[in-house]
């Protein structure tokens, strides 16, 4: 897909700048910073989505005192063999 996209002239030249240094054409830098960006704004709305969920209902996410206990019982004994 071809676009046309206005930057900062400060923008664009680090923009061609990093494409130099990485070996890259400059549609690779911009599809790869895209692309990452995309995927941080992801991470964050499920990330915000999930804080919404246990901050409300007044649930308690804690894990049970028995099953923490026999979780760290179970990883200090095959760290520690």
């Amino acid at each position: 897909m071809k676009t046309a996209i206005s930057l900062p002239d400060e923008v664009f030249e680090a923009a061609e700048r990093a494409a130099k240094d990485l070996g890259v054409s400059r549609s690779e830098l911009y599809a790869s910073a895209v692309r990452d960006y995309v995927e941080r704004i992801q991470r964050e709305g499920v990330t915000a989505r999930l804080n919404a969920v246990y901050r409300s209902g007044g649930e308690d996410s804690t894990l049970d005192p028995i099953i923490d206990a026999m979780q760290f019982n179970s990883v200090k004994d095959e760290v520690w063999d």
